[in-house]
């Protein structure tokens, strides 16, 4: 039996489970393991997710099933993700009731986070439905490891979408990634803005591994020439984490690098994140140049902007 949700296309013999953990073939039936039985339930601030451009300062009400298709050396929730949903200690949340929680916690926005929410592809799409036919809105962080049919019928569902762009090189993605594709990743973030569906961008730069600046500049031209210049890119500081607790954090410096970069590649919208205080976590006006939102941490402050507007000129940001 074959799965066809993600690009490693799992062929699985009687009770083999595929790459994610998530995923089983019994006596010829393909299961998830993965439905009503979440890891991590939390009320976030937004731009947590990271989220900067949508609803500035409200909540969303994320969770996790536990698994990963992806097994990156750096990542930052592996307790979770490198674990099987069926041996980690998780709640009964069926979706009905996952939407009356974030009613009752005023979350306008549900964020399928912390994992990879591909694995647990079922009941996140069960979930948007509810949640859309109530008037909450849905939203996800993924590695975007999934194939073209499953993501496009989730995006009629889904209202925002980060993708975590690891890198631009195809060998960092396969060291990184246990044999991970970059190429189905950026057929992920075309189909995202094709659909019309909200994109934000993260990419966490690693000292030594997907820093090159030659490499981010040309990150920076495709999003452009491909997603076009208003996607907001979060370049993130990278933290000793996982198997990778051997290198330092990413020095400011490089981030900053990673900044100007985008700025003189054309993109209008470029953030540095992890490093609370920092200018850049700013939103500036691309037009006048003048502050728009201010940030401190996940703390937000609508210094120069209205319903969208530019204070100043009226600009649409």
């Amino acid at each position: 039996m074959q799965c066809v949700l993600c690009p490693r296309k799992c062929v699985l013999d009687a009770g083999q489970r595929g790459f994610c953990t998530v995923r089983i073939n019994k006596d010829g039936t393909l299961y998830t393991l993965g439905y009503g039985n979440p890891v991590a339930v939390h009320v976030d601030p937004i731009e947590k997710k990271p989220f900067f451009h949508v609803l500035p300062g409200e909540s969303a009400f994320s969770l996790a099933v536990a698994g990963c298709n992806m097994r990156c050396l750096f990542c930052q929730n592996w307790q979770i993700s490198q674990s099987k949903p069926d041996e980690v200690t998780a709640y009964d949340l069926p979706p009905e009731k996952v939407v009356d929680e974030a009613i009752k916690s005023r979350s306008p926005f549900i964020v399928y986070t912390y994992t990879e929410p591909t694995v647990f592809y079922e009941y996140m799409l069960d979930i948007a439905k509810l949640a859309r036919a109530k008037g909450l809105k849905n939203g996800m962080h993924s590695c975007g490891y999934i194939n073209q049919e499953p993501l496009k019928e989730l995006l009629k569902y889904m209202d925002a979408v980060n993708i975590d762009l690891k890198g631009f090189n195809p060998d960092f993605y396969r060291r990184m990634g246990a044999m991970a594709e970059l190429e189905p990743v950026l057929e992920t973030l075309k189909a995202v803005r094709n659909e019309g569906v909200w994109l934000e961008i993260t990419n966490l730069i690693i000292p030594g591994q997907n820093d090159d600046p030659e490499e981010i500049r040309a990150m920076c031209r495709w999003i452009k020439g491909n997603l076009g210049d208003s996607v907001p890119i979060h370049f993130s500081r990278f933290m000793p984490s996982f198997k990778l607790q051997n290198l330092p954090p990413t020095p400011v410096e490089k981030l900053e690098e990673a900044y100007s970069i985008a700025k003189e590649e054309g993109l209008k919208y470029v953030y540095i994140g992890n490093v609370p205080g920092n200018e850049h976590e700013n939103t500036y006006c691309p037009n006048c140049g003048k502050l728009a939102i201010k940030r401190l941490g996940y703390q937000v402050w609508m210094a120069g902007t209205k319903d969208g507007k530019c204070n100043y000129c009226g600009y649409s940001v």
